[in-house]
C-alpha cells in the first residue's frame, strides 16, 4: 500500500510539473529578450564604468541561460558612439565590445543601434516582427538612457514590456549641482515606467522572473 502511494504521488508531482512546464512555455511564446549595451565600457577599466555592473551582468546572465535552455530568441543590442565628442563606445575599440558576461553565440542576433532608442534607425523592429514577437524581456545599461528610451518606444510601437529591475544598471548623476546617487536613480527610472498600472513595462526582480511569477 505504501509503495502504491508512493507511486501515485510521484506521478501526481511529475504531472503537475510538467504543466507547470508547459504553462510557462505559453507564456513566453512570441517573447524575445533584449540584452542592452552590456559593454566593456561599463565596467571597471572602462572609459564610462556604472555601480555594481558585475552584479546586474551576473542577473542578466541567469535571465540569459533561461532562455538559451528554452530555445527562446535572444537580440542583443550594441551601442557604437559616431557623435562628434564621444568619450566610450568608440568604434573598433575594446570597450565597445560586448562584455564576457554574456557573449553572443552564433545563433543569437546582434544589432546595433547609435541612438539610445534601440528602434532609432537599426534593423529591430523589422527584426522583431520577421520573428512574430510581441513581447519583450528588456535587461542592460544604462537603465535610466537606453533601457529607458527602448522600453518606451517599444511600448509606442505595440509590444508588451517585462522589465528585469536588477539585471539593468546605472551610475551617479549631477543635476543642477546636486549629485543623485546611482541607486535613487535606478529606482526612479524603474519607478517612472512601470507607473500608471505598468504602462510602459512591467518591473519584476531575476528570482521572480525566474520561478515564473
Amino acid at each position: 500500500m505504501k509503495n502504491r502511494f508512493k507511486t501515485i504521488l510521484t506521478s501526481g508531482l511529475i504531472l503537475i510539473s510538467m504543466i507547470t512546464m508547459n504553462a510557462q512555455k505559453q507564456k513566453m511564446e512570441n517573447t524575445a529578450l533584449l540584452i542592452i549595451d552590456v559593454q566593456n565600457d561599463y565596467f571597471p577599466g572602462g572609459k564610462m564604468t556604472l555601480e555594481k555592473p558585475e552584479q546586474a551582468a551576473e542577473n542578466i546572465r541567469k535571465v540569459l541561460d533561461h532562455f538559451r535552455k528554452n530555445n527562446l530568441p535572444v537580440i542583443h543590442i550594441r551601442h557604437i558612439s559616431t557623435n562628434e565628442g564621444a568619450t566610450f563606445f568608440l568604434p573598433d575599440t575594446d570597450g565597445a565590445k560586448i562584455n564576457n558576461w554574456v557573449l553572443p553565440q552564433e545563433n543569437e542576433k546582434i544589432i546595433t543601434k547609435h541612438f539610445p532608442n534601440s528602434f532609432r534607425e537599426t534593423e529591430l523592429m523589422n527584426y522583431l516582427q520577421s520573428k512574430k514577437i510581441k513581447n519583450l524581456v528588456i535587461t542592460g545599461m544604462m537603465t535610466d538612457v537606453c533601457v529607458d528610451a527602448t522600453t518606451r518606444a517599444a511600448f509606442d510601437l505595440g509590444f508588451g514590456n517585462t522589465v528585469i529591475g536588477d539585471a539593468t544598471a546605472t551610475r551617479n548623476r549631477e543635476l543642477n549641482g546636486e549629485v543623485i546617487n546611482a541607486a535613487e536613480v535606478q529606482k526612479s527610472f524603474l519607478a517612472g515606467i512601470s507607473a500608471l498600472g505598468n504602462l510602459y513595462a512591467h518591473i519584476i526582480n531575476t528570482k521572480d522572473f525566474l520561478n515564473g511569477k
